[in-house]
């Protein structure tokens, strides 16, 4: 039998040491009668107390695992050269080892590390046991090493790889979100299994089926930027306020979301609006994908949101440009134009057009310069942004040339709106009194059928002969600063 255990010994796919710890026993009796309570300290404080240690631990016998393992020809050959296998960062789990013996421990374990006798680094797991009958002198302990050298550097890869995504999450330059959509996957499933099959019309029927939906979403985790981007202190604070980042206009775009993953688009894009906890509206390009190996339950989702404020204000910006005049504020010639087309399909009727000139303009700019002018013609704007209300608009369509559009407005609205601009006029010439502002105006009212462009001729005719009148008399309503319409 005893050759058998031998055998079983030497053929073991594992390392195995046969180890004699006998000499430790006297050595640890001394240490606690000098007042010794912490083997831990006591050996870290001075490196020699664990050197001694190991002069006292001889070794039996080696299995044929080891030899090959450490790269040994014999046990005497690997014997001779301990201090090649025992060292460098093994120091301190070798510590912990002895102060589990210390401790009464007779069977201690470590992960440590040795090295083979051509210098290879191995990473060990390592398993000792006092063996039986040897318990009160330590004599025979079998240890057992398993080499995890490829193990741990897979793990250290992967932690490295772990670290690294982590890193790039943390550190985008844009807005992520992890998101846990498997509620809104039963929710889907569920209405699939109803016999649905125009999902919009469903929704357009159960609105609060969506409302329904964003309660389902869960956030798992957001980054960095997501926390500058919605003015949140931390996690916890933005995930406690997501109905006041999530609202508004979200509603419609994530409608459009449920259509797109009722359709199998797993991955899609689009622009929404959000709002960040102080209440600044935020125009971002949503990028949603359901992340590769949860296509089945959608249980992890990333929502990438890029911050596109800046671009739309600026593309609002010259949108406004595109369709006003700068200098007074009023809408330009462009959309006067697109509003007659509007107006002319759509109404509503009856539409009343009064054309206006500023009067005076190239006299002021010879006299005090294109500033002078240009106060003129902000000053008009002012006078003629004051009268707006409703669908009324009003246009500068030429340099000194001004057109208001009274949708709804027959005759009667028309005059009392050219009754309210004479009054406005008047009080902007009194803080004006040094530089009187006159305006020429001619009105002209139609009805459904009627086309726009010959209400303009009409009242530009009018406003002409105001105009002229102006020039010819010089003999202005001083109340309102008009000249007399014929």
């Amino acid at each position: 039998m005893a050759d058998v255990y031998a055998e079983m010994f030497e053929l073991a796919p594992v390392s195995l040491w046969l180890e004699d710890y006998s000499g430790l026993k006297p050595l640890f009796e001394g240490w606690r009668a000098e007042g010794v309570t912490d083997l831990r300290g006591w050996l870290r404080a001075d490196p020699q107390r664990v050197a001694e240690c190991a002069r006292r631990i001889q070794l039996l016998r080696v299995n044929r695992r080891t030899l090959s393992l450490f790269g040994a020809r014999s046990l005497e050959h690997l014997v001779e050269n301990l201090d090649q296998v025992f060292r460098d960062d093994m120091l301190d789990q070798h510590v912990e080892e002895l102060a589990q013996l210390w401790e009464g421990r007779l069977h201690f374990s470590s992960q440590t590390v040795n090295y083979s006798l051509d210098g290879r680094r191995l990473a060990i797991t390592l398993e000792a046991t006092v063996l039986p009958g040897h318990e009160h002198d330590w004599s025979r302990v079998l240890i057992a090493i398993d080499d995890v050298t490829d193990r741990a550097r897979a793990e250290r890869a992967l932690r490295a790889s772990e670290q690294y995504a982590r890193g790039l999450f943390e550190h985008s330059p844009v807005s992520l979100w992890v998101e846990d959509f498997s509620s809104i996957r039963r929710l889907l499933d569920e209405v699939r299994a109803k016999g649905i099959v125009d999902f919009r019309v469903f929704l357009d029927v159960h609105p609060e089926f969506v409302d329904r939906c964003m309660r389902e979403i869960r956030v798992l985790d957001v980054n960095r930027q997501t926390l500058l981007m919605f003015q949140a202190p931390d996690k916890a604070a933005l995930l406690a306020q997501l109905d006041s980042v999530f609202r508004g206009e979200m509603r419609a775009n994530f409608t459009e979301q449920l259509i797109d993953l009722w359709e199998g688009r797993l991955t899609h894009q689009r622009e929404v609006v959000n709002y960040a906890l102080n209440g600044d509206k935020l125009h971002v390009y949503l990028q949603f994908s359901v992340l590769p190996g949860h296509e089945a339950r959608w249980d992890q989702v990333l929502v990438s949101l890029t911050d596109i404020t800046a671009r739309k204000k600026a593309e609002a910006y010259l949108e406004y440009l595109g369709r006003h005049d700068v200098l007074t504020g009023l809408s330009n010639r462009s959309y006067f134009i697109e509003e007659l087309q509007r107006l002319e399909r759509r109404g509503p009727w009856p539409i009343t057009v009064v054309m206006l000139d500023l009067n005076g303009l190239k006299a002021a700019n010879d006299r005090g310069g294109h500033a002078a002018g240009d106060a003129l013609l902000r000053r008009t704007g002012e006078v003629l942004g004051k009268l707006l209300e409703g669908q009324m608009s009003a246009s500068r369509i030429g340099g000194d040339e001004f057109a208001l559009l009274l949708p709804g407005m027959d005759e009667r609205g028309g005059q009392r709106v050219v009754e309210q601009l004479r009054d406005l006029l008047a009080l902007n010439n009194q803080y004006h009194a040094s530089a009187p502002l006159h305006l020429s105006l001619g009105a002209a009212t139609g009805h459904s059928g009627a086309r726009l462009e010959a209400l303009i001729h009409e009242a530009d005719q009018k406003m002409y002969e105001s105009k002229r009148a102006f020039y010819a008399n010089r003999q202005l309503d001083r109340r309102s600063g008009f000249s007399k319409l014929s």
